[in-house]
């Protein structure tokens, strides 16, 4: 495996006048974020974050509100310093860069999209598309043309010369993924930028994030708190508590084998059969057989459940690269949909 174009080694973040008077408290004695405020009047914002995020991967950093997401994700760009710990950019400590090195970095290596669009009110869609390249010192020619292809590649054609309040939400987002875009960076950051879209909206920004993606393997980093969000979107999944990582992954597997009783209640309401695919439970055959259908190995289980046509005993094909790859019983199928707890029998599902 290639080295990871972003790697986070044992990052901590303490919010306080004596940070770094309190840091061996946490990281040498175990203290928690209750007794840390509590004691010591200092928020734990992230503890001994170690992760590793592949060049052309969606790594989505997911967790309930207060869990550090937001934290971790402004790290990357040095919005905020850490109190101790490494963030390695294809294999260089961020936190050696100063004042041109990191304007650069923020300018030329990661753009940003947010939650609350912030786009500039007085300036055109074209205008605020085109904003990163200005900044650079990009000529208006150059920098418009730039951001009228990505404008069109969004959906907004022809809404170039209107101001963001003449736009829906949705399409103030797509302006924001445009200017992120036109900045050509490596790598992407969203921090929960679908958050504030109507559902029907927000998926349609799934979709066009995806389709985005397929084309341009960016390495994007995606904050959310939505677990049907992350597991639509993630390649690798990070799921945080109290500033921690709880579990990281691919999607499927967490979903199928949750590290501890926090995971399982997160995952436990699901709709399992929208989320898991026909390989996360496909059984591997070197044959061909009498299969009732086929599907594909990426096509979700209720694509199977269809595909059975309500049959039983039902033996399904799962195909990949158009081979057949795995076949998936229907009494597989029905063990893979009930929640996994640990407190029952264990059952291998794989």
């Amino acid at each position: 495996m290639t080295a990871p174009k972003i790697r986070i080694r044992k990052l901590y973040k303490i919010f306080g006048s004596a940070s770094q008077r309190v840091l061996p408290l946490v990281r040498d004695q175990g203290m928690g974020k209750p007794e840390l405020l509590a004691e010591h009047k200092h928020v734990l914002g992230l503890q001994d974050i170690n992760i590793d995020m592949q060049a052309g991967e969606i790594s989505v950093i997911m967790g309930l509100s207060g869990s550090g997401k937001s934290t971790l994700i402004r790290h990357l760009n040095r919005l905020i310093d850490p109190t101790a710990g490494e963030i390695l950019l294809d294999g260089l400590d961020v936190m050696t860069l100063e004042g041109p090195a990191l304007r650069a970095m923020r300018q030329r290596e990661m753009s940003m999209v947010f939650q609350k669009f912030a786009l500039l009110p007085h300036k055109t869609v074209l205008e605020n598309a085109a904003m990163a390249l200005k900044v650079r010192g990009v000529g208006r020619e150059e920098r418009e043309a730039e951001a009228h292809k990505w404008l069109v590649r969004v959906g907004l054609s022809g809404f170039e010369n209107r101001f963001p309040r003449q736009l829906s939400g949705g399409m103030q987002q797509r302006v924001g993924i445009a200017r992120a875009l036109t900045a050509n960076t490596d790598i992407m950051l969203l921090d929960e930028a679908f958050s504030a879209l109507d559902p029907l909206i927000r998926t349609d920004m799934q979709d066009l994030l995806l389709e985005l993606q397929k084309e341009l393997h960016k390495t994007i980093i995606f904050i959310t708190h939505d677990l049907d969000e992350a597991l639509k979107l993630a390649d690798h999944l990070v799921i945080l508590k109290d500033g921690a990582v709880v579990q990281q992954g691919a999607p499927q597997h967490i979903v199928m084998h949750p590290a501890d009783p926090y995971i399982e209640a997160f995952v436990g309401d699901i709709n399992r059969a929208r989320v898991l695919r026909a390989g996360t439970i496909a059984v591997k055959t070197a044959q061909d057989g009498a299969y009732a259908a086929k599907v594909d190995w990426d096509d979700t289980l209720e694509t199977v459940i269809r595909a059975a046509k309500g049959r039983a005993d039902a033996m399904i094909a799962v195909l990949k690269d158009g081979q057949v790859a795995g076949q998936i019983e229907m009494s597989e199928l029905l063990a893979a949909l009930i929640p996994y707890s640990s407190t029952q029998d264990s059952t291998d599902y794989t």
